[in-house]
């Protein structure tokens, strides 16, 4: 057996087969005290890479916080190779505040590397980046979609990297979308460190989607199995990803009320309608329409839009077809039984809805 090397967070070294609570300083309030990123260092006793899981880098984004705080609680870590950077709030300050922001109203996720003697935004950026994700061998970094806007559960990285691209598979979401890098991004610079690092983007913030959930769960799980954290299991993963080859943004082509929306996770073709945008009074009414065949991966939740406002994500696939019966799989799969208000709003039992052509 190799042995595990000692991680030093913080000034605070955790040993082989031991765990523990890093509080990182942040930042002083106007009330003279301090406020603190919570981490959790799970160091194994054998040897193995290391992995960080992070969650809240926009502070209204919760999906993933639950993610991180059921994920520390499985007993299989008390074994794992390697070590375990958990931290499942990184913007603190936006997180207290219900809000994406830092109180400079900077997006934290465009300010890194950072630096220790920036803005606010900066250097909870530097902290994070130096004690956490440049001591990485790899990252999971966990999203959710924007306020009033849903995403399907979705991987999104450097799919042209073969080792991303390798744990992307892994991780078992219906999607996998080779997105671009945002100048300023934690993903931009773990990739320029030649960190393996995906997004996981699934619900919508300032709310709990169980199934989202228990999916990120599976598969933070699933990334530990491939990269050898944990052991590998008997059975494979059941969902088989599709590589989107490109998305698009389907915008409201006026102002107006929206309804008759195509459901998140459907499936739809070229010129199908997804929506109607009509006034109050209901005597003029425009559509919204599909660019391509596709699966819809992101959707407003809002039934009121101004004109130019992003209605629908839709991603298209080499087999529409094919990408329908993974979404319809995967939402199976991570179902469960419980009262309507906790079903996910793609959940198999409402795919079937079909919009016009």
């Amino acid at each position: 057996m190799i042995r595990n090397k000692s991680i030093v967070v913080d000034e605070t070294e955790i040993k082989p087969g031991t765990s523990a609570t890093v509080n990182l300083p942040v930042a002083d309030l106007y009330t003279a005290t301090s406020l603190y990123m919570p981490l959790r260092v799970v160091c194994g006793r054998k040897a193995g890479p290391v992995l960080f899981v992070s969650a809240a880098v926009h502070g209204d984004e919760l999906n993933g916080v639950e993610v991180i705080r059921r994920l520390l609680r499985r007993k299989i870590l008390n074994s794992i190779r390697g070590t375990l950077l958990a931290v499942p709030i990184v913007n603190v300050h936006g997180f207290l505040n219900q809000s994406r922001y830092l109180p400079d109203r900077r997006d934290l996720n465009r300010s890194f590397p950072g630096s220790s003697k920036g803005s606010i935004a900066s250097r909870l950026a530097h902290t994070f980046f130096e004690e956490v994700v440049a001591k990485s061998d790899y990252g999971i970094d966990l999203h959710t979609g924007a306020i009033d806007r849903s995403n399907l559960p979705q991987i999104r990285g450097n799919m042209d990297d073969e080792e991303t691209l390798a744990i992307a598979k892994a991780f078992g979401a219906p999607v996998v979308i080779n997105s671009n890098i945002r100048d300023g991004s934690l993903r931009a610079c773990a990739v320029e460190k030649g960190i393996p690092m995906l997004i996981y983007e699934a619900g919508e913030a300032l709310r709990f989607d169980e199934v989202s959930i228990r999916a990120g769960i599976r598969g933070v799980l699933n990334v530990m199995r491939h990269i050898g954290m944990l052991p590998a299991t008997k059975t494979s993963n059941s969902t088989e990803p599709l590589l989107a080859r490109n998305t698009k943004w389907v915008r409201s082509p006026t102002s107006g009320i929206v309804s008759g929306k195509a459901q998140l996770g459907s499936s739809v073709i070229k010129g199908q309608r997804l929506a109607t945008v009509s006034d109050p009074l209901g005597t003029a009414e425009h559509t919204a329409i599909a660019p391509f065949d596709g699966i819809i991966i992101g959707r407003s939740n809002l039934p009121l839009a101004y004109e130019g406002e992003a209605l629908f994500n839709v991603a298209a696939f080499k087999s529409v077809t094919q990408a329908e019966n993974v979404v319809e799989e995967f939402a199976a799969e991570h179902d469960y039984e419980t009262d309507d208000s906790n079903r996910a709003p793609w959940r198999s039992a409402d795919l079937p809805y079909k919009a016009d052509t």
